[in-house]
């Protein structure tokens, strides 16, 4: 359904109504560099995480050149909270506005393939981050996918039932 407005006697459709159909998708080379620019304040986040968890070690008693070994439940741990850390601001910017700081340049905005108009939900935006991680790790066979589907679909896409649109200019 479209919202059609007069402007000099000729009708007007506003971008944010238009059909989910009608609206571009978002192409792979901007999906990757919007990842490109969100790897930048993600990884500030873990900087971060890493320093904290590094200061408590160091308090824990340890000396303070000795650093948390890798493949320990220590070092698991930081892993996991980094992984949560890049979580949060991914799925918190989706919930908000449908973007995050990556997202803006190229304007593209996550949406509802249900309700393009409402924000996705909690659950389908973790949904989404835990398939995208999967997919990169599936050394980017997720996001290639978006080749051969006929709906131009990534895995995270079809499994959080969610998409990428371009936002058209203003």
């Amino acid at each position: 359904m479209r919202a059609r407005y007069r402007t000099a006697g000729a009708p007007y459709i506003l971008p944010a109504m238009q059909s989910a159909a009608s609206r571009p998708r978002a192409h792979l080379p901007w999906r990757f560099l919007a990842i490109f620019y969100d790897m930048w304040p993600v990884m500030a986040l873990w900087f971060l995480l890493s320093f904290l968890f590094n200061l408590g070690y160091t308090l824990a008693g340890h000396d303070a050149r000795e650093y948390i070994q890798p493949y320990t439940l220590l070092g698991w741990l930081l892993w996991a909270a980094c992984w949560l850390a890049g979580g949060l601001y991914a799925t918190v910017s989706w919930r908000r506005g449908g973007q995050t700081l990556g997202m803006r340049p190229w304007r593209l905005r996550l949406v509802d393939m249900r309700d393009p108009s409402s924000a996705p939900t909690w659950r389908a935006t973790w949904i989404r981050y835990a398939v995208g991680t999967v997919s990169l790790l599936a050394a980017g066979l997720g996001f290639l996918w978006a080749w051969i589907d006929r709906d131009r679909l990534t895995w995270h896409d079809r499994a959080s039932g969610t998409r990428l649109e371009r936002v058209p200019k203003r």
